[in-house]
């Protein structure tokens, strides 16, 4: 049944690529969506909503020569991909040439497709679903009198089909799963009120943490912020948890993005082949990790992935670009339109516990709030909740603050990597000590 949906699939993407044909482009791409699954939320025992969803999408990007038109619709008949393919020829026919736009050199597009197992239906029924998810609030809710209310607790499970073909002969399909568990809780405490969650997250549901799992923890999470104080301003070492500690290799990424290179609006402008981190930060990509959420075969654009180093003994080894970027910058495509994939820092050894040690007296940090990261400068503030350490032991949770510095300088301040990893996202790293922020609280 899959097997045949693909092949239905695949047959709508050449029948557009051969009407783009007739209608004069040169070269065209197309990308087909098919997704659907369940989403089901109980607040307060009892159930809020259930989502059911079934979604379609087709986009078409047609190119004359050096003129691109693009245009996209939910509808798959033949007279629909007709229209649609007509509209992408109009625009393309009126807009500017661009040198650098085209499909990709056919000689990076992906020839091998192996199973990375990243497709596991889930047979979720509502009425499952809604057990487990009043499983998950109850367990939290129950956990503690200081529990006061809760913002639910979601199942979620998806499923879809992705299709991508152009006119240089790629024509490919993947399926994919994705099913998560989410809890939100509030705790009060006299007029101390705090909130916080836990989720789980996984291609297959049978690695999914166990609902009254993910309930105890939000539980626990939201109880240790009760009682929060701010801080005075003052310089000191600051641990980035594992699952706040992604957004610093997220701000890394950006800044040595085609985009941002070719704008020169980064920070990390010509520092290929320069030491941005410490001698002992190894940062890779592994797109074709088995099972993993950023696990592809080729990329947005049908270009190949492959295992690669970004930073090596600390010396940045290469960029992230797309087909366009890399032509704007004069290189070529490294297969990340759509971005990394499996992003990787490797540890230095130290659980979260030693991690603590070696912070000795300062700030751990749980929670950033607020967009404060000018990509240009590299100068990165931004509003803070975690708990001051002493010691190496944490004294009490802190709010109300904010952290200050530089991203070139914090890179290069990095004092270790913890293995407490976060594998639940696409950039996978453990908690991170920097030497040294400045903190901004309470005068």
């Amino acid at each position: 049944m899959q097997n045949e949906r693909i092949a239905e699939l695949k047959n709508t993407i050449q029948q557009l690529l051969d009407e783009a044909k007739a209608q004069g482009a040169t070269a065209a791409e197309a990308g087909l969506s098919v997704d659907n699954g369940l989403s089901v939320t109980a607040r307060l025992g009892v159930v809020e909503t259930i989502e059911h969803h079934c979604d379609q999408g087709l986009g078409v990007t047609v190119f004359f020569g050096q003129r691109k038109g693009a245009a996209s619709t939910t509808d798959l008949s033949p007279a629909s991909i007709k229209e649609t393919v007509s509209a992408a020829c109009s625009i393309a026919r009126y807009t500017s040439e661009d040198e650098f736009s085209g499909l990709p050199d056919v000689d990076l597009l992906a020839t091998e497709f192996s199973d990375l197992d990243l497709y596991h239906p889930w047979a979720l029924s509502s009425e499952k679903a809604i057990e487990m998810a009043i499983e998950c609030e109850n367990s939290a809710r129950h956990y503690h009198a200081d529990i006061s209310n809760s913002e639910g607790a979601t199942v979620s499970t998806h499923k879809g089909i992705n299709v991508l073909g152009n006119s240089l002969g790629f024509l490919q399909a993947r399926s994919s799963s994705r099913h998560s568990l989410i809890c939100s809780v509030l705790a009060q405490r006299g007029d101390d009120m705090q909130r916080d969650y836990w989720y789980s997250v996984a291609r297959n549901a049978e690695y999914l943490e166990l609902a009254s799992d993910v309930g105890v923890k939000a539980a626990e999470r939201t109880l240790r912020r009760l009682g929060g104080r701010s801080l005075s301003p003052r310089q000191c070492p600051v641990l980035f948890s594992a699952e706040i500690a992604s957004s610093l290799f997220g701000s890394f990424v950006s800044a040595i993005s085609g985009g941002s290179l070719y704008r020169k609006s980064t920070f990390l402008l010509d520092a290929l082949n320069t030491k941005i981190f410490p001698s002992f930060i190894h940062i890779y990509e592994q797109p074709h990790l088995i099972g993993g959420l950023g696990s592809a075969m080729y990329d947005s654009e049908g270009v190949a992935t492959r295992h690669r180093d970004l930073v090596r003994g600390g010396i940045l080894q290469d960029y992230v670009l797309s087909t366009y970027s890399a032509r704007k910058l004069g290189l070529k495509s490294t297969g990340n339109a759509g971005g990394v994939r499996n992003l990787t820092i490797t540890p230095t050894g130290d659980d979260f516990e030693s991690m603590l040690q070696l912070l000795g007296t300062g700030l751990l940090v749980t929670e950033l709030m607020g967009q404060g990261v000018k990509m240009m400068t590299g100068d990165y503030s931004r509003g803070t909740a975690g708990f001051w350490v002493e010691n190496g032991v944490i004294q009490y949770p802190v709010e109300e603050i904010t952290i200050a510095g530089n991203l070139k300088e914090m890179f290069k301040q990095i004092v270790a990597v913890g293995n407490d990893v976060d594998l639940r996202g696409n950039i996978r790293t453990g908690s991170v000590l920097i030497e040294k922020m400045s903190i901004a609280g309470e005068d």
